[in-house]
């Protein structure tokens, strides 16, 4: 299975990487314009260049840049244009912004919008289109223009809900993205452009916001997630951004991870430093293309200006502090830029997958009589497979059922799914006829609404006799779910015993009581029943888990690394799909990148808050050789690979 590994190309068809950063001046913040100090501007710009970062995203506050219809302020554009010339004569670029009337927890309007609808107010869209194409003419052909933003999270500045509009139909959005798209291509621009709405769309939310990320696909040059992440486990907390990036393999087009960061105020800037690293290179191994943290700098100075007043938190979100000085987090971004450099990440790509994680439909598509947590529990369950396969160190592939689920895997994982369509299943029951693994655990919904499996055929598939009873959950009474191995499986020997965390709600917690009809007992829970069967069919197989592991892990705190890497391990060895580089400790994650000259290298990152030291297994004959000191002089054979707290080490390896 082909992973998205697209780029954005220079105009002479280069592969290019962005690595950039959020960017308001602290002379200000949304209200630098008014008091634009080019001298200030010109200090935080080469900070930021000084560091590794040649990229700002700028924005043009729409209440100042066009303050009644029509009209566009000339002292504010002429500022941008000052703006523009200093990013060029420093070698960098900029993504202009145009819509920006939310910023850091408030909504401004231009005093001319009177409450109108931003995308279905006919005479409103003819202003923003208007304000688009003019500002886009001025600034088509200048050489620090590196693409456009539609909007700044405008979900959120719509406001519909507050405004008692009503919700969001996704053909709104994508006319009115479309309107605004145009205009920036009927200007002559032939920069790349995006929507700058979050990408928080039902495809990587389950919540249906309006926009729709396949909808918009084919109107804009690359997916722009915004990424902010609260969690209750550190492995997941640094996952999240990666599992967002795996989703957006739409339409094929780069992953830019247009915002991410973290405030000084809720973190030390040790840990700050920690989460930026691991949000950079995994995001990275996940196929995003282009990193832009916000923000650039702090804004003590601006405590009694909104929003900073209201939400003093935002104050503190900068790579730099408020005199300029750089954070650690800065000096992150800059390391992160030598292992781009070194490695040549341009002309890298993710090797084809040989497992995939499908994601079933129930995520996306509005099935009639379904209710929200139908889509939302397919996310979470899937997110935390996502983190065991990565623990096992395979470099998994997510396959979405609405896309048809692709038949060049060898092993396929169905992580707590309650919900698949019927042809969905009997796709997975012919790819395991034809050779693959079929993996699915047991899961009957977080709630009681057509509680149950909905697998067409389960006894069949499974090689069982399901022992439910109708409107009934079978229960989970332990604390622990124990999965004793019958016999050697994928390198669990038999006897060795698994133990997961019980959880989930009344409906949730309940395991799926079978007796074997033609499959094959892997594991035995503690009472003795079956908790892991196969069933061969064709060249193939099908596993049954009869227990929902991965819902069970998505819901407990601190719980990563569970036993459910070992599984996934397991079956891949037994489905063929074994990572070609592992290490055989889940607080290290081994993942390679192939150069387009035949060049390999392999990443280690550490989840594991104290100093480690990695054995990886390598395939026969094959050496690893250090790029820099973080793991030896330049060239230096590693045998073992020594990874400080969190750390991330990037070795070539050679056969």
């Amino acid at each position: 299975m082909q992973r998205n590994s697209a780029k954005l190309t220079t105009p002479g068809g280069d592969p290019l990487l962005w690595v950039g950063v959020n960017y308001w001046s602290r002379t200000g913040g949304p209200l630098m314009w008014r008091r634009y100090d080019p001298a200030v501007v010109d200090e935080e710009l080469r900070t930021m260049r000084d560091h590794g970062i040649t990229l700002t995203r700028s924005f043009l506050y729409w209440p100042d840049f066009m303050p009644r219809e029509n009209t566009l302020d000339p002292v504010m554009l002429e500022r941008y244009d000052d703006f523009l010339e200093r990013h060029a004569a420093l070698g960098m670029h900029t993504v202009p912004t145009f819509l920006v009337g939310h910023m850091s927890g408030q909504n401004w309007d231009p005093p001319w919008r009177e409450g109108r609808d931003v995308f279905a107010d006919a005479p409103f869209v003819a202003q923003q289109e208007w304000y688009v194409r003019e500002t886009t003419a001025r600034w088509k052909d200048h050489p620090a223009v590196a693409g456009w933003l539609l909007s700044n999270e405008i979900p959120i500045y719509a406001d519909r809900t507050s405004r008692g509009i009503g919700t969001l139909d996704a053909a709104t959005v994508t006319a009115w993205a479309k309107t605004l798209t145009d205009a920036v291509r009927s200007a002559g621009a032939t920069q790349p452009v995006s929507v700058g709405d979050g990408a928080w769309g039902v495809e990587t939310s389950g919540a249906d916001n309006g926009f729709r990320i396949r909808d918009l696909a084919p109107l804009v040059d690359f997916h722009g997630p915004h990424v902010y992440p609260m969690e209750t486990d550190a492995v997941r907390q640094h996952l999240v951004a990666a599992f967002v990036c795996e989703l957006l393999d739409i339409g094929g087009k780069p992953v830019i991870l247009e915002e991410f960061g973290l405030t000084s105020d809720w973190v030390s800037e040790e840990n700050a430093a920690h989460y930026y690293r691991q949000i950079l290179h995994t995001t990275l191994l996940a196929g995003a293309t282009g990193w832009i943290a916000w923000n650039n700098t702090d804004y003590d100075a601006l405590e009694d200006q909104e929003p900073y007043s209201h939400h003093p938190f935002e104050m503190h979100f900068g790579i730099t502090d408020c005199e300029g000085r750089p954070k650690e987090q800065l000096r992150e971004v800059r390391r992160f830029t030598e292992v781009l450099r070194r490695t040549d990440a341009a002309r890298l790509r993710r090797p084809d997958a040989r497992a995939a994680i499908v994601v079933s439909s129930f995520l996306e598509k509005m099935y009639p009589f379904t209710v929200p947590e139908d889509r939302t529990s397919v996310l979470t369950s899937a997110r935390q497979a996502y983190v065991a396969a990565r623990e096992a160190d395979l470099g998994v592939g997510v396959a979405r059922e609405a896309d048809g689920i692709p038949g060049d895997c060898a092993l396929y994982l169905l992580p707590s799914a309650k919900q698949l369509t019927a042809p969905g299943w009997t796709r997975l029951r012919q790819l395991a006829e034809g050779g693959a693994t079929v993996y699915a655990s047991y899961f009957a919904g977080e709630h009681a609404h057509a509680r149950g499996p909905w697998w067409p055929r389960l006894d069949e598939t499974f090689g069982v006799r399901k022992q439910l009873r109708y409107g009934l959950a079978d229960h989970v009474e332990d604390d622990e779910v124990r999965m004793v191995f019958q016999r050697d499986f994928g390198g669990i020997g038999a006897g060795e015993e698994l133990v997961f965390t019980a959880a989930g709600t009344e409906n949730s917690r309940s395991y799926l009581p079978v007796e074997p009809d033609g499959a094959e007992v892997l594991a035995t829970d503690g009472h003795g029943r079956p908790a892991l069967l196969r069933r061969r069919t064709g060249a193939g197989a099908l596993v049954l888990c009869t227990y929902p592991v991965e819902h069970m892990a998505a819901l407990t705190p601190r719980v990563n690394p569970e036993p459910t890497w070992r599984l996934y391990a397991a079956l891949a060895a037994e489905a063929g799909a074994a990572p070609e580089v592992s290490v055989p400790d889940p607080r290290v994650m081994a993942a390679r990148m192939e150069h387009e000259d035949g060049r390999s290298f392999v990443w280690f990152v550490s989840q594991h808050d104290e100093p480690l030291t990695a054995e990886p297994l390598l395939p026969g004959g094959a050496t690893l050789r250090s790029l820099d000191g973080g793991a030896g002089s330049a060239g230096d054979v590693l045998r073992t690979v020594g990874l400080p707290p969190f750390g991330v080490v990037v070795a070539e390896m050679t056969p």
